[in-house]
């Protein structure tokens, strides 16, 4: 069964990435660097070279100090300000101006002078934010929750390796066993790096994440010539190698948002359970689409989907491979 799922699944991942450069969020920070003075950064998503229609709306008290400057970096125009709020910017409101026209989120980052921070979501529905003097618990929660959901279902690689691992697991107790011990081994490189217990450098954990793809490609070609290998006999094992790298990358995309200096394990616990939450939900997506498919009854035209899609994923694998080491 878990071989027959390509078709829908194929499906599934183009529907996705169909609105993928809409929904991926905006982000907002504000960093006090002296009394009531903020560096501003703002990164709009970007369709092509055209940007979507959002405007920061900062306090009234707060006045532009230097001109802002723009540039296209990554699919996102990004703008870097300073500005002075008079008073600060407790009880103050930040909104999103066309945030409720799209289908993007913007996360706001504030850090101030004392070594506290807040980070919340605004989204279509809740396009303003008014800044309390202290951020509440369940505000923390919901907002890394969320972010940790949003990256995993946004990260095409790690998806891809998660799909890989669908397609190479032959039953479902060794499935079970299998995504437990991927998500065992980020769960520990991600609290560890995150917490500053371990450094790697970015660049080489995503190129090797890539070779970690490419790598069950090629096991998954080998299983179907008769020659099942390593990945193949101890699933679990390779998902807790490669899964302690995908950790690292976890960790970075988790360092470019920030934690709360005053609450960082608690953001984190909740960072990392958004992101078992959209690879639980991914997986089960997967897995009822490949019950459904398998009544099909159509084992050939699933054969040939399968094949399709395993030598595209090891072509994409060795195209992100070569690209993130031209990176170093």
């Amino acid at each position: 069964m878990m071989r027959r799922v390509v078709i829908g699944c194929i499906l599934f991942w183009f529907a996705a990435l169909s609105v993928a450069d809409e929904v991926r969020p905006g982000y907002l920070e504000l960093k006090e660097s002296g009394h009531n003075v903020f560096s501003v950064v703002w990164k709009v998503p970007a369709k092509g070279d055209k940007k979507l229609s959002l405007k920061a709306q900062l306090p009234d008290n707060c006045k532009d100090k230097t001109q802002a400057n723009a540039q296209l970096i990554n699919g996102a125009y990004i703008q870097r300000w300073i500005i002075v709020c008079d008073g600060g910017l407790v009880e103050k409101t930040i909104s999103i101006a066309g945030l409720d026209a799209t289908n993007t989120d913007v996360l706001l980052r504030l850090e101030f002078i004392d070594g506290t921070s807040q980070s919340v979501l605004l989204t279509p529905a809740k396009r303003s934010f008014l800044i309390p003097a202290e951020a509440s618990s369940l505000q923390i929660m919901g907002t890394y929750t969320w972010l940790g959901i949003t990256h995993i279902l946004l990260g095409v690689d790690h998806l891809l390796f998660v799909f890989a691992l669908l397609l190479i697991v032959s039953n479902m107790r060794r499935l079970l066993w299998t995504i437990t011990a991927f998500t065992v081994a980020h769960s520990i490189t991600l609290a560890g790096a995150t917490l500053g217990f371990v450094h790697v450098p970015q660049q080489p954990v995503e190129a090797v994440i890539a070779l970690s793809i490419l790598f069950l490609a090629m096991e998954i070609v080998h299983t179907k010539r008769g020659r099942p290998g390593v990945a193949a006999r101890w699933p679990w094992l390779v998902a807790f190698i490669f899964g302690l790298l995908h950790g690292f990358g976890f960790a970075g995309a988790l360092a470019e948002v920030g934690l709360p200096q005053q609450a960082i394990p608690l953001a984190l616990v909740f960072f990392n359970l958004g992101v078992e939450l959209g690879q639980l939900f991914f997986v089960v997506t997967v897995v009822l689409l490949g019950w459904v498919l398998h009544q099909l009854q159509q084992p050939k035209l699933m054969d040939r989907a399968e094949t399709v899609a395993i030598y595209s994923i090891g072509s994409l694998a060795t195209f992100w491979l070569f690209e993130r080491i031209s990176m170093f």
